[in-house]
């Protein structure tokens, strides 16, 4: 089977290399570079413990099945490639700064467990045991042991470079590419003025850019680009081993002396600049957390655009309509996260296999003006 994955992210990165690896034939299409939108510009966190913290709904059960793929995962793409990329398990916590959300981490923490999720209720003595630096506002906070963090950019590098091993043709820089015919047999795509390419199947991975391909469709692919703005710190010796994490942002200590904050979040089109807003509402809660972060500076600013959809759930899987196209997009704040599973149930279902989990709550379908 012939298959063009679109977009050169680690979702389409990903993806081809499990098609790759299951025997595919497969071509991968990036306009720019690949990693060079909201993949090479995350924080890298594998931390969804921390993030989800209300109901075990279908995307926690999806974002809980990734984690415990990414080791797995991440030994394939070393074997694959020979190139490593770092993959931290350094354990979050999820801090609380007044006593009645004391109450909820324990809430928090008894349906967590119902899933396999390990734990612990820190009090702000344990907490100041593990972060001698910690804000001394803070009250306690949930140890999470499980969660983790990787180097986003070598990631990247790596993916591709597995991708590569396993013959995938990695076509960057190119500009232009739409779908030109979609048929319930194959697709074909148009790359710049002339070039087209046919496929039995194609993975849309393109992001925040999936829009424009809707039009081509007919339909609405309601997915819109937020923009991301972090930063990062000099950090020697780091103040802990854990990410910092709370209902306003992050701390992600990084192996190599840095310290990555994030995510000031606006809605700003395709826009990718920094703005002192968003940076300044950074530093202004990274010293509620680290006090002596107030007199440093970050050493480093940028921003990506996330792809959100309405209701922050991905789509993953063939279109009802266009059984010869699969969505693999709209991952919001955990592409790096659910990177894995999405490679692995894509795979499944171009292979006509039962996924590794129930994926009905993530197709597009489930938008009924589409």
């Amino acid at each position: 089977m012939n298959v063009i994955v679109l977009g050169g992210g680690v979702i389409g990165l990903a993806s081809a290399l499990a098609l790759a690896e299951a025997g595919m034939k497969v071509t991968l299409l990036e306009k720019a570079q690949c990693g060079g939108q909201a993949s090479g510009a995350a924080a890298g966190m594998l931390a969804p413990y921390s993030e989800i913290g209300e109901d075990p709904d279908d995307f926690f059960h999806l974002c809980q099945a990734s984690l415990r793929l990414f080791p797995q995962w991440q030994a394939y793409v070393k074997e694959c490639t020979g190139r490593d990329f770092a993959y931290t398990r350094s354990g979050s916590l999820y801090l609380v700064y007044h006593e009645a959300d004391l109450l909820a981490l324990s809430t928090r923490q008894a349906w967590q467990s119902m899933f396999g999720v390990k734990s612990t209720v820190l009090t702000q003595a344990e907490v100041c045991e593990r972060v001698p630096s910690i804000a001394p506002d803070v009250v306690g906070a949930l140890y999470y042991p499980e969660e983790a963090h990787i180097y986003a950019p070598d990631y990247v590098l790596a993916l591709e470079g597995a991708c590569r091993k396993k013959g995938v043709i990695i076509r960057e820089e190119l500009g232009f590419i739409a779908l030109h015919d979609v048929r319930e047999s194959g697709v074909s795509v148009k790359i710049g003025a002339r070039e087209v390419l046919h496929a039995d199947r194609i993975v849309v991975a393109t992001g925040a850019w999936t829009e424009c391909f809707a039009e081509k469709l007919n339909l609405s692919l309601p997915i819109y680009p937020i923009r991301g703005q972090i930063c990062a710190y000099h950090a020697n010796p780091l103040p802990t081993e854990h990410m910092l994490y709370t209902s306003q942002g992050y701390l992600v200590p990084k192996m190599n002396g840095t310290m990555v904050s994030g995510a000031s979040e606006d809605i700003a089109g395709f826009n990718t600049e920094i703005t002192e807003k968003g940076i300044t509402r950074l530093k202004r809660w990274n010293k509620k957390i680290l006090p002596y972060l107030a007199a440093e500076e970050p050493f480093h600013t940028w921003a990506g655009l996330r792809p959100a959809t309405q209701d922050g759930y991905p789509f993953i899987g063939p279109l009802e309509n266009y059984p010869s196209i699969y969505m693999a997009c709209g991952h919001y704040r955990n592409g790096i996260l659910l990177s894995a599973i999405t490679a692995k149930v894509i795979t499944e279902q171009m292979q006509q296999k039962k996924p590794t989990i129930k994926l009905d709550a993530f197709c597009l379908e489930r938008f009924s003006y589409v």
